[in-house]
């Protein structure tokens, strides 16, 4: 998959510098946020995967960095957690088969373009749609004026077919990124990884710490996350998976202030990876979270956290078995 960042007019390759244009390939183009990449907007991709591949079409998804929210409301008191960081976003579509991924730098400047330029200059000009994906309850544009039948008008003066993906839902369930922040701040990762389709995703850097995991038998992985705004479910325990050179290992990840051995309530992610014994300072290292197991707390001796880790340690292995 190719991964082209557009700033202000100007192209360039993700990670490699610059770029003069894109290839004039005719495209099945889908537009969003697609903060956590859920079953919802699977749907929509995956409707826009079927059209490109029935009309031989090159496949785009066209998603915005950083998040609208965090523009839009930058002023405001609320602030916006984001599910997925670029790189997350990045492997996860990826791994569903899409062509070229175009990053639109969100900017002020760009928030203020109407829904009619925005096409004519991106999925016209540079993308060369021939169709457009999007689902339902899709608004873009300056306001979020666009919708589905702004597009269809467009579409008939540009050249290109808009196709409408319906709701998707579990039973009576809603589908939607807030939702699923909501069921991460509560603890409830296995709800959540239902509406995402896959386990949430905690990656980072991992950093040296003070080394009192080693002293406990239980050596940790410490993450310097990649964003500050990236979304950590409630503080407490939690049964994860990691792959580190390309073998798969169980994990048990502690998001929280360390009361036992901290009085500072600074929120760390930390991770002991069963049955692994090497070196990963500096790497990057990406976590699936599968499960719940405790609340953080605070022990009166390090014996007895050493006694509970035990048991978490049995529980991560219990359930991963």
């Amino acid at each position: 998959m190719n991964v082209v960042i557009y700033d202000n007019r100007q192209l360039s390759v993700y990670g490699n510098g610059s770029l003069t244009s894109l290839s004039p390939e005719e495209s099945a183009v889908t537009i969003g946020s697609f903060d956590g990449v859920h079953r919802g907007h699977r749907k929509i991709i995956s409707g826009m995967l079927d059209i490109a591949r029935f009309r031989k079409l090159r496949s785009v998804v066209v998603t915005f960095e950083p998040h609208p929210r965090r523009v839009l409301t930058a002023h405001a008191d609320e602030s916006i957690e984001i599910l997925t960081t670029l790189d997350e976003k990045i492997e996860q579509m990826a791994g569903l088969g899409v062509d070229l991924l175009f990053v639109v730098r969100f900017t002020p400047e760009l928030a203020a373009w109407s829904s009619e330029l925005f096409i004519e200059q991106v999925l016209v000009r540079m993308l060369h749609a021939r169709n457009v994906v999007v689902g339902y309850d899709h608004g873009f544009g300056r306001n979020r004026s666009g919708s589905g039948k702004t597009l269809s008008q467009l579409g008939e003066l540009y050249g290109f077919q808009v196709d409408v993906i319906e709701e998707f839902r579990i039973g009576s369930e809603h589908f939607s990124s807030t939702k699923i922040r909501a069921l991460l701040k509560n603890g409830s990762i296995r709800d959540a990884n239902a509406f995402l389709g896959v386990p949430y995703v905690v990656s980072g850097r991992v950093t040296s710490g003070k080394q009192l995991g080693r002293l406990l038998g239980f050596p940790t992985a410490n993450l310097m996350l990649p964003d500050p705004q990236k979304l950590l479910p409630r503080s407490g325990v939690y049964m994860a998976t990691t792959v580190i050179d390309g073998e798969s290992y169980r994990a048990m990840m502690n998001i929280g202030c360390r009361p036992t051995v901290s009085d500072e309530c600074d929120i760390r992610v930390e991770a002991h990876i069963l049955g692994y014994s090497g070196h990963l300072y500096g790497r990057q290292i990406r976590f699936s979270i599968l499960g719940f197991i405790r609340e953080e707390k605070k022990f009166d001796s390090l014996d007895l956290l050493r006694e509970q880790l035990e048991k978490d340690k049995k529980t991560v292995e219990l359930f991963c078995e």
